[in-house]
């Protein structure tokens, strides 16, 4: 068992002693406005779920890629991409057990909206591409575990458990990898400004029923 395997069984016992939120720090839960665009167009999330894991993939290749001297980054950007992969056609398998076509939907807004708060110039901007993809990782954690919670469906809620584990631990090394570019305190401090952008997005909402919206 590899150290990020090792790490993501830690996650989850901590979780179950001490509660999610001391694990993704967010600061806004997910409300019954979401809960309901769910209930209301359930196939329409997930379709968006597959597109987000296509997404999440993509992302780390591309910090792979801007970031290919860091030996650590490589390696953890490497698996993350091979689980991101695995998870979208887990997603595309459900879809099709549930005669779900999976097509193109227009986006909700709230990566855009996170990703325009990436600083411009390196490192900062190392840091912020790190804490921002591990805060919409945490947000999918958080939005998986409620949709295991709300769902009557067993099958969904199982398989919504099951991705659990992945995505906080995802959060966790990308918000580790940002130590690599900044002082411990200054990603801190920069973390905390996006918790706080995220939540006031995440309040906002959006009419689309999406994974973010």
């Amino acid at each position: 068992m590899n150290e990020s395997r090792r790490y993501g069984i830690l996650i989850v016992l901590f979780v179950s002693f001490f509660g999610l939120s001391s694990v993704l720090h967010l600061k806004a839960s997910t409300n019954a406005r979401w809960l309901a665009q769910v209930d209301a167009h359930l196939d329409e999330v997930l379709i968006d779920h597959a597109h987000c894991e296509k997404k999440a993939a993509g992302t780390a290749l591309n910090l792979l890629s801007a970031y290919i001297e860091n030996r650590e980054l490589c390696q953890e950007m490497t698996e993350i991409v091979n689980e991101e992969l695995e998870h979208f056609h887990m997603v595309l398998d459900l879809l099709e057990r549930r005669g779900i076509k999976f097509r193109r939907l227009k986006p909700s807004q709230y990566g855009n909206r996170l990703h325009a708060l990436i600083r411009k110039q390196e490192p900062q901007r190392a840091v912020d591409r790190l804490l921002v993809a591990g805060l919409i990782e945490a947000r999918s954690c958080e939005r998986f575990h409620a949709l295991a919670q709300h769902v009557d469906d067993q099958e969904l809620a199982e398989f919504y458990r099951s991705l659990f584990e992945s995505e906080a631990r995802h959060h966790t090394t990308y918000t580790r990898l940002a130590k690599h570019f900044a002082p411990e305190d200054e990603v801190n401090g920069r973390l905390e400004e996006l918790y706080d952008a995220e939540a006031a997005i995440v309040a906002e909402g959006e009419p689309l029923a999406r994974m973010h919206s």
